[in-house]
């Protein structure tokens, strides 16, 4: 095989002439192949949803067909529940039809329905494989699927599947689309109920649909409904990176919307039956424990966990339990089974907007692999749940016993949705829904195997992971506010523990929804997602909830001790949230992102404040057990100590005030075992009641000292005679106060070292604190009680208890002083010698010695100083004679052999010298040298040098070695030594050096030291030879000889690195400044070597960098000696980078260098931004801030425009012409050039309109917020200071409603518009706004632009502009014809902000157009307005009542009146006249009325009739409706008074009641007339009866009602069906009829008539004193009916408004006659709707209250026809100024 070639052997294959064979396929076999990979639950549903969502559907409909069993009958009972109970046991499916509404099917789909493996193209869809819809055939073997006009069958030949298609007819097909599924198997039962319920309630979570409906036969068993509240924009975290790891994705918006969704189901979705009549297992795919008629599995379960549990009572327990809750359930749903149960559920949705950014290469891979090309933009969606919506669906599941939303909210764990749920977990408490990610082919997991699918899918989950992080930033922010506006609701400002418990629980809530954990069946799937959630941020900090409020991360701690008895400003992680939700608190902390709190933390607490009494013990307690166990140093124990400060009772105070303990001066501590705490102690002791808790070895490790003897006693003597204490407590004054005090030093003297004994008798020798019987003595001048050898001596009293020893080392004498004996005896002796007969005899010293030695204990102190300070003693080798040299005693050492041979002065002694002899201990007390000091060994090494004497020199130094140690010559500072006497290493004996003159350390050589003598390098320490030179010297000598060559610098830098430790500040300050960095330069050739060094220059370390850089190294010196050298200079100041400062200062100065060193103006940009986040250091920096002022370096752009089309030059300023005409493409073939420029020759682009009109003229800041704010503190411009405008208006409109209207909005709505912004943005504010501005309505308005400087202008018409002049002030100015809301904002926001820009319009003209409630929803604080709004309405209810008081009590009078003109007549015979009831009057005989009442009908147009007669005739022609022009209007109100009576009938003839047809009045007695006050009060009634329409939806049928008052006439009631669709800007609501295909788009279309309209009810509905709520506006395109009345409800045709008034309101050139006529043609409808409220049908009845209605109320209508029609038209303004 090895030997042929496949490619030849290929080639032949190919060329050969066989006959070719395609390849063929057993569709069925490859369908079964299919279908095994669709093995989960409801495939078959969950596809056909699918291509219904995709289809764009809002609503479908599944209905089961069922076939009744052929063995058990049909229950005789009729009852709903006994028909379900039968269905569900016994029948089978016969048929399933799913429908729905999306868009019918197009020629693509039908083509690639009928094609396995063409998956949807549009890269929208979820559909990728193209085999989902083949899953129908698991259960179905011939499909049918219709839709729109076409239809398409599936059936088998063999294992081939073949399709037909028909051309439904015209007026046969749906617009629907419905996939019919005919059961293969006869024996398939009923599914599931209540799984499938909850699968279509967990379907409808995120797709696009509204509905969905489950039906059983006839029944309609589930019904969901799904609202969606208005998307909110959620601000994207400013820390949060949008982009991926791998840079495909990125978030660019994120939305937050709130769904509810309405489940209406009947309760035997979740009844079980007890048996089946159908087989356990069939072809339907449903297992017998899934259907709804099978054998309830408790049974099972409960034998299943007993032989589990094996006799575990518990688990037997918890069985029974479930057991027990399913039969009560199971018995409660029997009792009602056909009844309805409801439910809702909120949602909260997460939505990200995604932009893709991926190669050509990777895309053709992902369009290979789904056979779709990767989305350019996609979505991606969290569905989290609050702790309110868990707790309201738990007790919709308690009350139904039935979970219709178990699967929908993530309560367990959250599931993966690809358009519905896969099997895929997402590892924490909240669902991800992303169309985007590619499944595999069973579409239950996610594909992370596939080499190029798997990358695009770890990307989604990494932005699924952003997404979450932002929606935790969400969470967070939403507990921050709400416990802010607690605090300011309460007039706190600071987070209390109270606000912190009511949080606790939304809080353990949100964090137990972030805790990740282990995603199944793939746990890769949850990895990504914390992994991006977790480092997707720019810093390594998160939200968390603390006892202080949700703060970052970084300002919280977690608290392993209770710390709160002295610090409780921490803010710590509570300890609730930590037990209850610890997954996430060990997650945050194993990232270390929360720290336990630290030393750090305690003493910025401590810092903040002054601790109590009780503070300051706890604290101790605190830090003395944390010394001892050993967490803390002794350097951290100082800087807590520092920083304490206690405020506490002074103690020992005279006036008892209080103190400041600074716990950093604190030295001492008191042991009451030795110094009593009651006694004072010095104010750097800490009081024992704040210590007496605390063992002492605890308070030793704070540093602090036991309070001894020697401080206490210094402190009692500074304070005496000083008045620091009182008297009594005065040691010098009261002799019970001294005795207290010495018998406690007195008890331990025995105890105190030597030194501390000296200092006390230093202490008290001089003052007077021995009490006596002579008062209080020193104590050399007292006495022990047993000296009485003179009876005055001062003896000492009431000492018993302190002892004699102590007394003794005071200065206490046993014994008189020695003085006077022995000066006598000094100055005497020879006299006495003489006497004695013995005139030779000589003492000599050492028989003084012997005697003294023999009484030393009695000699005093003053003595032994004499004998010390007298030269009395002689040396060996001195003259013997009388006249010799005599020594004090200190000049002289004691008389050995060794120290005999350093030829020292040793004393002359008689006989051996022993040291330890009584004599020996006696002279080493005076002060006889027992060896020499260190000067002395110097002076002997020095001379002998001198002298050449090398040996004694050696000697001495050897002695010196020698004795080291035991002569303690360690206590002496060589260093000091300033004689020469060490040898140098190479010199001998020749030159000697002192110890700061010479260094061990060989490297020191460098810089020209010398060097010990090698010999002695061990023994330097001995001599005070330091290792290394001062550094001082060392600085002063690389300054004044710095290194020429790198190998020097090296070594040099080397050496001080070495001694980083040792170089202080002055030192950094000075190299750092000093020019030490040798530079070479030299001529560098083409391959990077030097060719020839030509000379070296120095700098210093703070102007060179280390390294190299790509960025700054041809800009900046750039060095690298070695990372030792390296890091010296590192030390001094050079660094690894430039700082902003040194490189704004390059930039200034060199810009275009740099410019083009960069080569990129995105580069460049980039050093600007940089710059400009650190502007405000730079401008510390006076010099720095005046050049940047002046330089030309910051970067500003021009548009230089294509030449194909552009105006430019002076030719432009010809084009003005109205609106915005010019073309946008040929702005996008225009070329940005970059330029370097000076501030003030910048424009900023504040006004981004002006901006497209003159962008050629001007040069431009880049448009970054960052950087337009530093241009402008830098002189720059702003474009709208530069463009002048001035506008044109037209001629006045008298419109004060709609004008009143706008400012009132306008104000409202600026408040919330300002709330928000910081106030040193803000120009003016609402209460300036509300004093300052009025609007005006015009018919025209036009705005010139004009670029100063230039010769450009433009033209452009407006709907609203902002002006100013002199005598108006402010002025905003609308148009009549209607306004752009955008264009107010526009004008407003200039008005109202220092620089405006254009989303802050965008922001402002959102608000005036969104209603109240939407504005609250979305977060807005629009509660006070809607109070006011409240109140409002009240007050003009209170009006209108009082109105209808005021009408009421003239009928009262009207009443009276008329008793008595009825009393009056009652007299005459002709009175006593029976009185007829007025028709339609209130009372027992008044008709019900009808559902819908009759309406206004119009008629027939284009037939000719006649024009009315009578009074209405006349009253038309008053009101000018006779004219030509409303000859139209006239004839739809002809049947005012006949209602819909042909012209041809035979009623026309007929004269109307109470005539007569001849012509001849009847002779019948005269009728009394009605009382004209029960006319009235019927009127008002009528009024009062009008009431607003609550329903959403309005249908009646048609009806028509015979009228008695002649043969022919019939009264018609067209029917209607009317949906509500939004409310007009006068909150009346609008209804539009639902054969409207568009209603959406047309109401769209026509708000503006629609507010035109509902402006011209608003204004007739006080005539009548009617509330704005009983009149509704309506649009029917078909029919003649003008308005009709429901149950009181007034609705009015906005059809008729807006062909007959509409147009001739917004064209009328003088205010008030277009719209006097609508106003009189609507007052006369209104009138005939109110009469429908007295009576029902149309008739003479009717007829007379609708002329009553227009009689009573003519008055008030004429008067406001009148106001309207005389209003004026005011002059042409003159031109203002515009803003």
């Amino acid at each position: 095989m090895a030997g042929i070639d496949f490619n030849a052997l290929r080639a032949r294959t190919m060329g050969s002439g066989n006959d070719e064979e395609a390849v063929t396929v057993n569709t069925r076999a490859l369908i079964d192949k299919v279908l095994a990979r669709y093995s989960g639950e409801w495939t078959v549903l969950r596809e056909l949803i699918q291509n219904g969502v995709d289809a764009d559907a809002k609503k479908i409909t599944i209905r089961f067909e069922t076939s009744p069993s052929s063995s058990v009958p049909v229950p005789t009972s009729t009852d709903t529940s006994s028909l379900l109970k039968h269905v569900l046991r016994h029948h089978t499916l016969y048929r399933l039809v799913v429908t729905n509404d999306g868009n019918p099917f197009g020629a693509s789909d039908w083509s690639r329905l009928k094609r396995i493996a063409e998956g949807n193209p549009d890269e929208t869809k979820i559909g990728a494989f193209g085999v989902g819809f083949y899953s129908v055939f698991a259960d179905c073997e011939e499909p049918f699927v219709s839709s729109g006009t076409e239809a398409m069958a599936f059936y088998w030949k063999k294992n081939s599947l073949f399709t037909r298609r028909l051309k439904v007819p015209d007026g046969q097909g749906s617009r629907d689309t419905s996939f019919v599924l005919d059961y293969r198997s006869k024996t398939a039962p009923v599914p599931p109920l209540l799984g499938l319920s909850q699968f279509l309630a967990t379907s409808l979570t995120f797709v696009g649909l509204e509905s969905l409906e489950l039906w059983l036969d006839q029944w309609n068993l589930l019904t969901l409904t799904k609202k969606l509240a208005p998307s909110v924009n959620v601000a994207l975290p400013r820390d949060i990176e949008p982009r991926t790891e791998d840079g495909l994705l990125a978030v660019r918006s994120i939305e937050r919307e709130s769904a509810q969704i309405h489940a209406k189901w009947l309760n035997v979705v979740g009844w079980k039956p007890t048996s089946v009549s159908v087989s356990a297992t069939s072809d339907s795919g449903f297992s017998s424990g899934e259907v709804g008629g099978g054998v309830s599995s408790a049974p099972s379960l409960r034998s299943f966990f007993s032989k589990l549990a094996g006799g575990v009572s518990v688990a037997n327990s918890a069985v029974e339990r479930a057991a027990r809750f399913e039969g009560e359930t199971q018995k409660a749903i029997a009792e009602d089974i056909a009844g309805i149960s409801i439910a809702t559920v909120s949602l909260r949705i997460t939505t990200a907007n995604i932009e893709s950014s991926v190669s050509a290469s990777y895309a053709r891979e992902i369009e290979r692999a789904t056979k779709k090309p990767p989305p350019k933009t996609t979505k991606l969606a969290i569905l989290t749940s609050s702790r309110e919506e868990g707790t309201l669906s738990d007790c919709v599941s308690a009350q139904n016993r039935v979970d219709i939303f178990s699967t929908m909210l993530p309560s367990k764990s959250g599931k993966v949705f690809i358009g519905f749920p896969t099997h895929q977990t997402t590892g924490l408490l909240a669902h991800i829904s992303a169309h985007s990610v590619i499944p595999t082919v069973e579409r239950e997991s996610i594909d992370l195997n596939a080499r190029w699918v798997s990358t695009w899918n770890i990307e989604m989950l990494r932005i699924a992971g952003i997404v979450c992080r932002v929606a935790w930033s969400g969470e967070m922010n939403e507990i921050r506010e709400t416990m802010q506006k607690a605090g300011q609701a309460s007039g706190r400002g600071v987070v209390r523990k109270e606000d912190v418990d009511n949080m606790m629980a939304h809080a353990v809530h949100v964090c137990k929804q972030f805790t990740f954990q282990e995603s199944t069946p793939s746990n890769q799937v949850s990895q990504l997602v914390e992994g991006s959630f977790w480092m997707c941020t720019k810093h390594a900090i998160i939200e968390v909830f603390s006892t202080r409020g949700v703060l970052s991360s970084h300002e919280v701690r977690i608290a392993t001790e209770d710390l709160s008895g002295f610090v409780d400003g921490i803010p710590v992680i509570p300890e609730t949230l930590i037990k209850e939700a610890r997954g996430f608190v060990n997650r945050i902390k194993d990232l270390g992102l929360v720290n336990e709190i630290t030393v750090a933390d305690v003493k910025k607490e401590l810092e903040a404040k002054a601790l109590d009494g009780r503070q300051l013990e706890e604290f101790l307690k605190w830090v003395a057990k944390k010394a001892k166990n050993g967490d803390i140093d002794s350097a951290t124990i100082r800087s807590l100590l520092n920083v304490a400060i206690a405020s506490v009772a002074q103690h020992e105070s005279p006036s008892g005030q209080t103190q400041l303990l600074l716990l950093g001066g604190i030295k001492y501590f008191v042991n009451p075992a030795r110094i009593s705490p009651d006694l004072p102690i010095p104010p750097d002791a800490i009081p024992f009641i704040y210590t007496k808790s605390i063992p002492i070895p605890e308070l030793r490790t704070l540093g602090w000292e036991e309070l001894t003897i020697v401080p206490w006693l210094e402190f009692l003597v500074e304070t005496s005679g000083k008045g620091g204490l009182v008297s009594d407590r005065d040691i010098t004054a009261s002799p019970k106060f001294a005795g207290q005090v010495l018998s406690i030093v007195s008890k331990q003297w025995d105890q105190i070292n030597q030194p501390s004994r000296a200092k006390v008798v230093s202490l008290l020798e001089r003052r007077n604190v021995i009490p006596t019987k002579q008062g209080m003595m020193k104590p050399a001048e007292a006495y022990f009680p047993s000296v009485k050898l003179f009876p005055d001596l001062p003896i000492v009293a009431d000492l018993n208890s302190v002892r004699d020893n102590f007394l003794l080392a005071l200065g206490v004498r046993k014994t008189v002083e020695l003085g006077v004996v022995f000066e006598r005896l000094m100055s005497d002796s020879k006299a006495q010698r003489e006497v004695e007969g013995n005139p030779g005899a000589r003492w000599s010293h050492v028989d003084l010695i012997c005697y003294l030695a023999s009484v030393r204990d009695d000699i005093p102190a003053a003595d032994i100083k004499r004998l010390r300070d007298t030269p009395v003693f002689g040396a060996e080798g001195a003259d013997q004679s009388a006249s010799r040299k005599r020594y004090k005693i200190s000049d002289l050492f004691a008389p050995v052999e060794s120290l005999r041979r350093l030829e020292l002065p040793v004393l002359q002694w008689n006989g051996m010298f022993r040291p330890s002899s009584k004599e020996g201990k006696f002279l080493s007390f005076l002060g006889l040298k027992s060896f020499p000091s260190i000067p002395e060994l110097v002076q002997t090494i020095s001379g002998a040098a001198s002298k050449g004497n090398t040996a004694l020199a050696d000697q001495a130094l050897a002695y010196w070695i020698r004795m080291h140690h035991e002569n303690g010559y360690g206590v002496f500072d060589s260093t000091s030594i300033g004689t020469p006497f060490l040898p140098l290493q190479g010199e001998k004996l020749v030159k000697l050096a002192t110890p700061a003159e010479c260094f061990t350390n060989d490297r020191a050589t460098l810089l020209g030291f010398e060097i010990l003598r090698r010999d002695l390098h061990q023994h330097a320490f001995i001599f005070g030879v330091k290792p290394d030179p001062p550094m001082l010297e060392c600085v002063n000598r690389l300054i004044m000889k710095p290194p020429t060559t790198e190998r020097g610098a090296r070594d040099i830098f080397g050496y001080f690195a070495t001694r980083l430790g040792e170089i202080g500040p002055q030192n950094i300050d000075k190299l750092g400044a000093a020019r030490i960095v040798p530079i070479p330069s030299g001529v560098i050739q083409s391959n990077g070597y030097i060719k020839e060094k030509q000379s070296v220059r120095h700098i210093s370390p703070q102007n060179c960098f280390l390294g190299d850089s790509s960025t700054y190294g041809r800009i900046f010196d750039f060095v690298d000696f070695g990372s030792e050298a390296n890091s010296f200079l590192l030390k001094v100041g050079s660094k690894h980078e430039p700082t902003k400062s040194e490189i704004a200062y390059m930039l200034v100065r060199e810009p275009a260098r740099l410019l083009s060193v960069f080569q990129s103006a995105e580069k460049y940009l980039g050093l600007l931004r940089s710059l400009a986040d650190s502007f405000d250091s730079l401008k510390k920096d006076k010099q720095l801030y005046r050049e940047m002022k002046r330089a030309p370096f910051l970067l500003a752009s021009k548009e230089i425009p294509a030449r194909s089309s552009k105006i430019i030059g002076k030719d432009r300023k010809a084009n003005e012409s109205f609106g915005d005409d010019f073309d946008d493409e040929d702005d996008m073939g225009g070329v940005k050039e970059w330029r370097l420029a000076s501030a003030h020759e910048i424009i900023i682009v504040d006004d981004f309109s002006s901006f497209n009109l003159f962008r050629e003229e001007l040069l431009t800041a880049p448009q970054e917020e960052a950087l337009e704010t530093w241009y402008i503190e830098l002189g720059a411009s702003l474009l709208s200071s530069l463009v002048q405008e001035e506008p044109k208006i037209g001629s006045f409109v008298d419109d004060p409603v709609e004008s009143r209207k706008l400012l009132k909005l306008v104000f409202e709505r600026s408040r919330l518009f300002l709330h928000n912004i910081e106030s040193r943005f803000v120009r003016h504010n609402v209460r300036w706004l509300e004093k300052n501005l009025s609007i005006q309505t015009v018919r025209s308005i036009s705005l010139r632009r004009t670029l100063k400087g230039h010769t450009v202008s433009h033209l452009e018409r407006r709907t609203a502009c902002v002006t100013q002049d002199a005598k108006r002030g402010w002025t905003l100015w609308i148009i009549a014809s209607g306004y752009d809301m955008f264009q107010v904002s526009q004008g407003l926001v200039n008005l109202l902000i220092l620089r405006p820009q254009f989303n802050l319009s965008l922001t402002l003209m959102s608000l005036l157009s969104t209603d109240l409630y939407t504005l609250r929803s979305r977060g807005y604080n629009v509660d006070r307005i809607l109070r006011a709004k409240a109140e409002e309405q009240r007050i003009a209810e209170l009006n209108r009542q009082r109105e209808i008081e005021e009408q009421r009590k003239q009928i009262q009078e009207q009443e009276e009146h008329w008793k008595k003109e009825v009393e009056r007549q009652s007299r005459s015979p002709r009175g006593r006249q029976e009185q007829v009831h007025m028709p339609g009057a209130f009372g027992p005989e008044t008709p019900e009325h009808d559902a819908t009442q009759p309406s206004i009908r119009q008629g027939e147009i284009g037939q000719e009739t006649r024009k009315p007669k009578g009074m209405f005739s006349s009253f038309t022609k008053k009101l000018g409706l006779g004219s030509d022009d409303a000859r139209q209007s006239t004839r739809y109100l002809q049947s005012f008074l006949g209602g819909n009576m042909e012209p041809n009938s035979l009623q026309k003839d007929l004269p109307p009641p109470p005539y007569s047809p001849s012509g001849t009045t009847p002779q019948q007695p005269p009728e009394p007339v009605t009382s004209p006050h029960q006319l009235h009060q019927n009127l008002l009634s009528a009024i009062q009866a009008s009431r607003s329409y609550n329903s959403s939806e309005l249908f009646s049928p048609p009806q028509t009602n015979n009228v008695k008052e002649t043969g022919t006439y019939c009264d018609a009631h067209p029917s209607q069906d009317l949906t509500i669709m939004g409310e007009s800007a006068q909150s009346i609501k609008i209804f539009l009829s639902n054969s409207l295909q568009e209603k959406s788009s047309f109401l769209k279309a026509h708000s503006s008539g629609f507010n035109m309209f509902g402006a011209l009810l608003q204004e007739l509905s006080p005539v009548f004193a009617l509330t704005i709520g009983c009149l509704h506006m309506y649009y029917d395109p078909t029919g003649g009916t003008i308005a009709f009345n429901s149950n009181g409800s007034i609705f009015c045709n906005y059809r008729f408004f807006m062909q007959l008034h509409k147009l001739g309101i917004q064209q009328e050139s003088q205010p008030g006659g277009k719209r006097a006529d609508a106003l009189v043609y609507w007052f006369v409808v209104i009138c005939h709707e109110l009469a429908h409220n007295l009576v029902s049908t149309h008739g003479s009845d009717h007829s007379f209250y609708t002329e009553q209605f227009v009689m009573a109320y003519f008055t008030k209508m004429m008067e406001k026809v009148s106001r309207l029609s005389n209003a004026y038209q005011n002059p042409l303004p003159a031109t203002p100024s515009l803003i």
